[in-house]
C-alpha cells in the first residue's frame, strides 16, 4: 500500500462532526437531567470559559474543546432556573447559540443574552450529592485531553517505521493530520520544551527526510512553531543536528512549497540566536538565498525578503558578503513587483544596504523603477497612502541616498502625513467602562461663587 499524495495547494478543510461518542454524551446527560429544576451561576461560570478561549475561535480543535466543555457544563449542573421540559434537543442547543460552531465560532453574545433572560437571580443553589458529583467529574474528565500523553502517542507513530505504517493503513494524509496535531500542541512554550524529553523531536526531524514532500513541509511547519521565540528549543534542534536538513530542503528539494517552509523554519531558528546564524553562513545560507529571490513563487520571495534584511540589520558586516554575491542587482528588480509585500522588501534591504555603501547611480532602470512608484504613491487617495507609509519612506530614502537629492515626494508633502504620528482612534473607551471608574466630576461648577474647592475625600472613620 502506498501514501495517497494530497497537492500542495492549500485547501480548505471540511468541517468535522462531532463523534457519535460525543453525541451520546450530550444525549445522556439530556435525558438524565430531563425533568430536573436546576440553578446555579451560569453567566460567569460560561464566560469565564469562553473568555479564556476567546483568541482561539478560529482554531477548530479549540472551539470543539469549548464547545463540549461547556455544553457539559450547562447541561449538568448550572442552569438557573430553567426546566427541560420546556426545551427540546433542538431548540436548546439553538437558543445556546451554538448552531454556527462549526463555521463561526461560538456565539457568546447570544448565549449572554439567553442565560440572562432565564435568569432572575432569585433561585435558590442546589447542594450536589456525591454521586452527582462524581458523575459530573467523570463526564469532565472524559472530555479533557491530556497532552502530553496525546504528544507520546504520537511520537510513538513517527517513532514507527514508514512501512509498517503502510502495512496499518495509515496514508500521507493521516500522518499530515498528525502533525498539524503536534503543531496546535507545541504552540505553547512548555510543550515545546517537553517534546525533547518524551522522544519526540528526533523522530519528527526526521520526517524532514520523508519521500513525501507534504510531510516534509508539515515538519518543517512544526519545527517552526516550536523553535519561534524558543531559546531552549533553538538549542535543542541545533543539538539534534536538525539545521543540516532544513537547509537540505531549503536548498535543494525538487518542492517550491517545501523550500519555503523549511524556510520558514530556518528564519525561526536563527533569529536572536546567534550560533545558528554562524552555521547558516557557514553553510552557504546567503547563496542559497539569492536563489530564493530569483524563484517564480511570491511567498519564496517574501520569506528571503525578510529574513535578509533581519540578517543584515543584526551584522552591517554581511552587507559586503550580499553584494559580492549581486544581491543589489536582484533587490532593485524586486523593487518594481506587483506584489506590495515583495516591493518592499526588496526596498527595505537596498535601504539596509544604502546605509553601508552608496548604491550604483548610474543604474537608469532602478530610478525609473523608484519615479514610478513616486507617480503611483503622488496619485493615492489617503486612504491608499496610510497603507503604504513604510513604502513612502523607503523610496524617498533610496531616493536622497542614490542621488543626493530629496525625491519629489517630499516636496509634495507625501513622506510624514499629519496622520502618520498620531495616535490610533479611542474605541475602546467608548464601547467598554470600567465598572472600577469613578464618574467624571465638570470642570467647573457654575452655582459656587465663593471659588472654594472641595477637598479631597477622605477614606476611614470619623473624628
Amino acid at each position: 500500500m502506498k501514501f495517497v499524495e494530497k497537492s500542495t495547494a492549500s485547501k480548505p478543510k471540511a468541517s468535522k462532526k462531532p463523534s457519535p461518542r460525543f453525541v451520546k454524551f450530550v444525549d445522556d446527560i439530556y435525558n438524565s437531567r430531563l425533568n430536573e429544576e436546576l440553578s446555579g451561576t451560569l453567566p460567569s461560570l460560561i464566560f469565564s470559559i469562553g473568555g479564556c478561549t476567546s483568541s482561539f475561535q478560529n482554531h477548530p480543535s479549540y472551539s470543539k474543546r469549548v464547545y463540549k466543555s461547556t455544553i457539559c457544563v450547562v447541561t449538568s449542573f448550572f442552569i438557573p432556573d430553567c426546566s427541560w421540559s420546556n426545551y427540546t434537543k433542538l431548540n436548546f442547543t439553538r437558543k445556546l447559540g451554538f448552531c454556527a460552531m462549526a463555521k463561526e465560532g461560538p456565539n457568546w453574545d447570544g448565549l449572554l443574552k439567553w442565560s440572562i433572560a432565564h435568569s432572575d437571580g432569585t433561585g435558590t443553589t442546589r447542594n450536589l450529592s456525591e454521586e452527582d458529583r462524581k458523575w459530573f467529574m467523570e463526564a469532565m474528565q472524559a472530555q479533557t485531553i491530556d497532552v502530553v500523553k496525546r504528544m507520546k502517542e504520537i511520537t510513538l507513530v513517527m517513532q514507527t517505521p514508514e512501512n509498517v505504517l503502510e502495512e496499518q493503513g495509515v496514508t500521507a494524509t493521516d500522518i499530515e493530520d498528525m502533525l498539524d496535531e503536534l503543531q496546535e500542541h507545541v504552540e505553547s512554550i512548555d510543550m515545546a520544551n517537553d517534546l525533547h524529553s518524551i522522544g519526540g523531536l528526533t523522530p519528527l526531524l526526521n520526517y524532514l527526510k520523508n519521500s513525501h514532500a507534504n510531510i516534509r513541509a508539515k515538519a518543517a511547519e512544526v519545527v517552526s512553531t516550536i523553535v519561534q521565540n524558543n531559546p531552549k528549543s533553538q538549542q535543542l534542534v541545533m543539538d539534534a543536528n536538525g539545521m543540516e536538513p532544513l537547509l537540505s530542503n531549503f536548498t535543494s528539494d525538487d518542492d517550491v512549497t517545501v523550500r519555503t517552509k523549511a524556510l520558514g523554519a530556518i528564519s525561526s531558528l536563527i533569529r536572536h540566536n546567534k550560533p545558528g546564524i554562524q552555521a547558516f553562513r557557514l553553510a552557504n545560507g546567503f547563496a542559497a538565498l539569492r536563489d530564493a529571490l530569483s524563484s517564480e513563487s511570491v511567498r519564496f520571495q517574501r520569506k528571503a525578503l525578510n529574513l535578509i534584511q533581519y540578517l543584515l540589520q543584526e551584522n552591517p558586516s554581511d552587507c559586503n558578503v550580499v553584494t559580492e554575491l549581486g544581491f543589489p542587482r536582484i533587490m532593485r528588480h524586486l523593487a518594481g513587483s506587483e506584489d506590495p509585500e515583495v516591493r518592499e522588501g526588496a526596498l527595505s534591504g537596498l535601504y539596509e544596504l544604502a546605509k553601508v555603501e552608496k548604491g550604483e547611480t548610474d543604474d537608469e532602470k532602478f530610478k525609473q523603477v523608484l519615479q514610478d512608484r513616486i507617480n503611483d504613491i503622488s496619485a493615492m487617495s489617503l486612504e491608499d497612502l496610510a497603507a503604504v507609509r513604510e513604502e513612502r519612506q523607503l523610496v524617498d530614502s533610496l531616493w536622497s541616498a542614490y542621488y543626493n537629492e530629496p525625491s519629489s515626494l517630499r516636496e509634495k508633502g507625501l513622506v510624514v502625513l499629519p496622520d502618520d504620528n498620531a495616535p490610533p482612534p479611542d474605541v475602546a473607551s467608548k464601547v467598554f467602562e470600567s465598572p472600577l471608574r469613578p464618574p467624571q466630576r465638570p470642570s467647573g461648577n457654575n452655582d459656587d461663587k465663593s471659588g472654594k474647592k472641595e477637598g479631597p475625600l477622605l477614606l476611614g472613620p470619623g473624628p
